[in-house]
């Protein structure tokens, strides 16, 4: 452990591993997902496929990391044999090109932050135009991405102590203070209240498959489970450190920034009269026409607080995700830590180029012919996220629960937890990852594959 370092304390860990699920599947994507599947209904939905099925999942993670002490692949390798080192490498590869397009949109946001905070962003005369035409400028993206990274590596070049568990000090704290303070503002709009009610009043004749399966997804890319995070983070986490407590209060801490974000984005939307089913386009081309309608100078600090609080959001995650491969080449290569942090950022800024110019700037990265015309956004975002991190959840099921043994489970969570063996939660935890999660998660991946590989509808 102390060749590796390791998070100072509990709160440290749980700072960090939340900072590592927050991020922009919070702020950016639970608010669209919400609002295209009916809102209240919806999140019901959300907040119980965490708990019912991600949090077991999450336990697992981190148990198979502090078991080994080991990064994701020599996690598997080690207590699965060299065979099951694969689902590690599976899981390295989904978070570098996770990584890859992360960081473009994290740069957007950077840039957006800037441009309404000191530019006239909020004078343009159509968003949707400003938006298409800014993804497609290639000099701003480059210099906002670049920083984006750089920023990530030097964070993540320090350190688990030095590094990242001071940062998530830092960024998850003020996270919350600027969702709470632009909250109450919104809250204090005309109509706001009608958000609330779509937000917080569920209309159950809204629910349907698609409502289901999309909450599922939801769940799962926003806690970042199924791509070795949490293994790693859990590799640099002591023995007496309960598991079962630590994953609660992540959860809760995920939940919670993903819930302000929806309680404050949807008064915001309804406060102009807006629909809330806008889509992805609701942060960047919806809400800069709700924060110019505030007029010049409200606009600007309430427009720039949000977007500031996107790029941290986004920084949050970055820094797991590089950390991800960089504990990789730190255990198994055994190359210095500074090395293999910026050798691996330069990597994957470089992997996320296409991405960057799929956005209009270049015609063969921006329509693929083998993928249905789609961008390599779109393709990256779609094979490595929606389906991979699916995939990896449903492989680490089967791997606790045939591989490695659900007695082997209980043995690492018992340890800093001497109630955990026998009790519901044993109990509960066992259950899920033997029988829910593999059916779950594995019914998700195929509907996911059909829908954005071979095109059908369900």
């Amino acid at each position: 452990m102390a060749a590796r370092g390791g998070f100072s304390s509990r709160l440290g860990f749980v700072l960090a591993a939340a900072g590592s699920a927050v991020g922009l599947g919070n702020i950016w994507k639970f608010p669209y997902e919400t609002g295209e599947n009916g809102g209240a209904a919806f999140l019901l939905i959300y907040i119980l496929c965490t708990f019912l099925i991600c949090y077991p999942i999450m336990v697992g993670e981190i148990a198979i990391g502090r078991r080994a002490q080991s990064d994701a692949y020599g996690s598997y390798k080690l207590l699965g044999g060299k065979s099951w080192g694969f689902l590690g490498l599976f899981g390295i590869l989904c978070g570098v090109m996770i990584l890859s397009f992360y960081n473009v949109v994290a740069g957007w946001a950077f840039g957006y932050f800037l441009e309404i905070s000191f530019g006239d962003l909020l004078e343009t005369p159509s968003f949707g135009d400003f938006f298409g035409t800014y993804v497609a400028d290639v000099s701003d993206n480059l210099i906002f991405s670049l920083g984006f990274m750089l920023i990530t590596a030097f964070i993540v070049a320090k350190g688990v102590k030095g590094g990242i568990e001071k940062a998530s000090k830092i960024m998850m704290p003020m996270l919350f203070i600027i969702l709470l303070v632009l909250i109450g503002y919104s809250l204090t709009l005309p109509n706001a209240m009608d958000g609330v009610k779509f937000y917080l009043l569920p209309d159950f004749s809204e629910l349907n498959l698609e409502t289901i399966y999309s909450a599922v997804g939801q769940a799962f890319f926003s806690l970042s489970l199924g791509l070795g995070g949490l293994i790693t983070y859990g590799s640099y986490v002591e023995k007496n450190q309960n598991i079962t407590q630590s994953a609660t209060m992540i959860t809760f801490m995920d939940i919670a920034v993903a819930f302000l974000a929806g309680l404050l984005i949807f008064p915001l939307v309804f406060s102009q009269g807006q629909e809330p089913a806008q889509g992805p386009g609701l942060v960047f081309i919806v809400l800069p026409g709700i924060f110019q309608a505030m007029g010049p100078i409200l606009g600007k600090v309430i427009g720039g607080g949000f977007f500031l609080l996107l790029c941290f959001a986004a920084l949050t995650s970055t820094i797991s995700l590089l950390e991800i491969p960089v504990a990789y080449i730190v255990d198994q290569k055994k190359v210095a830590r500074k090395w293999a942090v910026w050798g691996m950022a330069l990597l994957v800024f470089l992997i996320g180029l296409p991405s960057m110019l799929s956005q209009g700037a270049v015609a063969a990265f921006s329509s693929l012919p083998f993928y249905g015309g789609k961008s390599t956004l779109d393709f990256v975002a779609e094979v490595f996220s929606d389906i991979g991190l699916p995939l990896g959840g449903f492989l680490m099921s089967i791997f606790i629960a045939h591989r490695w043994k659900l007695a082997a489970l209980t043995d690492e969570i018992a340890q800093g937890n001497e109630s955990y063996r026998g009790s519901f939660m044993n109990k509960y935890i066992n259950f899920v990852i033997s029988y829910i999660a593999p059916v779950a998660l594995g019914l998700f991946f195929l509907v996911i594959l059909a829908e954005k590989i071979f095109g059908f509808s369900f």
